[in-house]
């Protein structure tokens, strides 16, 4: 809770190598504007941490024994709880040719979405049109959904 009573959303960088050239304050600013403009002032936490901790998560949550991008956690108290493996992310942001605190912008905003409720596995694309839509207002290139169509 800030001083005035109000909640916010916060990031929390954990075991992330000093390789990985993350903008702290540029994605703290993200997650400022997509608490304001995405979640409708509703907070919600993103830990970004390494594979190791992704893994040991996805196995305990999901029982996949590997490491992933991100993985969402509703909560009750706040909108819920987000991890971003920045390994992945900056795997991925080599990949398709951008800077990694972009890529992370992607993951966070694809998290996000799930802690709102959409699910893109039988929603028939809703999910996939709300996070086009978002990603183009936000200035993101293509999400993790248009990136598994386009495959």
């Amino acid at each position: 809770m800030s001083s005035d009573g109000s909640s916010t959303s916060s990031i929390i960088f954990q075991g992330v190598k000093r390789s990985i050239p993350l903008d702290k304050p540029r994605l703290r600013a993200f997650v400022a504007r997509l608490t304001a403009e995405v979640s409708a002032g509703q907070p919600f936490t993103v830990l970004i941490a390494n594979d190791k901790e992704l893994q040991r998560l996805n196995l305990a949550f999901l029982q996949h024994d590997y490491p992933t991008d991100v993985l969402s956690f509703p909560g009750e108290s706040e909108l819920g709880e987000m991890a971003i493996s920045a390994d992945r992310a900056l795997e991925q942001a080599l990949s398709l040719g951008h800077d990694v605190s972009t890529e992370v912008e992607v993951l966070i905003l694809h998290g996000l979405l799930h802690l709102l409720g959409h699910d893109h596995e039988g929603d028939r694309g809703a999910m996939r049109r709300l996070e086009t839509k978002w990603r183009k207002s936000l200035g993101l290139p293509a999400g993790l959904i248009e990136r598994t169509k386009q495959k």
